[in-house]
């Protein structure tokens, strides 16, 4: 029983967290625009993996996806690769998880058979997590740098003021609500896939066959034979059958 809600917990955790990094990988905000030092603060830009947005506090957006792919950083490509490789191998280890769900029956599957099952959804669930968590540090990384090395700009006449706050700012991003949301669905499905790998040991049958023996008691080698002092019959000539002819015949019988 406790393997089976193991198992189960496991499955709900691992499933939750393949929503979450498949949301994350198909939403917009993996770097939103720092407002800290914006004079407008009505007009912001966001990127994701895919595409690139433009946002007002009207809640109008409008999003240009990524025409090239050998222009963009190699980083980033790196990054869509992680990200698919995890959704891929988490929705491979959903549906494993299914069938291997003790709780099912499906046909006549043994429970050698669900266990092994069970590990593999397992594994598979803790590489799409080390995937998800790889992905989305990696971009979170590529964000910190471009944040510590962005400066303020100066505005082409030599004035940059005090702090050059009479600049023009490039613009700085920081983290999005997607990274947040990648790791929190990676963790989930690491934290899974250690509860399937520890569920199946306890779904695993015994491998040690019991034999249900019976006691055997050895005959003793010191037999004793006792004669038989029973009496036997005796045989008397007046009980032969006499013959047709009258004589006695040599025929006897046995009366008890």
């Amino acid at each position: 029983m406790a393997a089976s809600m193991l198992q189960l917990i496991g499955f709900m955790l691992s499933a939750l967290g393949q929503f979450l990094i498949s949301a994350a990988t198909a939403m917009d905000m993996w770097s939103l625009q720092d407002r800290s030092f914006t004079v407008v603060t009505n007009v912001y830009t966001y990127s994701g993996l895919w595409r690139s947005c433009v946002g007002t506090a009207y809640g109008t957006t409008q999003c240009r996806p990524y025409f090239t792919i050998l222009g963009l950083p190699a980083l980033l490509q790196a990054v869509r690769a992680l990200m698919i490789v995890g959704v891929v191998l988490g929705a491979i280890g959903c549906l494993i998880a299914i069938f291997a769900l003790k709780c099912l029956k499906m046909g006549n599957m043994e429970d050698n058979i669900k266990a092994t099952m069970t590990l593999t959804a397992g594994i598979m669930f803790l590489l799409a997590g080390v995937c998800g968590i790889a992905g989305v540090s990696a971009f979170a990384n590529l964000i910190v740098q471009s944040f510590r090395f962005t400066t303020y700009a100066d505005n082409g006449l030599g004035m940059g003021g005090v702090g050059g706050l009479t600049g023009a700012l490039t613009p700085r991003y920081t983290f999005g609500p997607a990274l947040f949301v990648g790791w929190v669905g990676a963790g989930l499905l690491v934290v899974g896939g250690i509860m399937m790998c520890l569920a199946c040991r306890g779904l695993a049958p015994d491998r040690k066959q019991r034999y249900d023996g019976m006691a055997y008691k050895a005959a003793s080698q010191h037999t004793m034979y006792k004669p038989d002092s029973r009496a036997r019959p005796v045989y008397n000539d007046s009980y032969r059958a006499p013959s047709v002819d009258g004589r006695q015949s040599n025929q006897k019988f046995d009366y008890v």
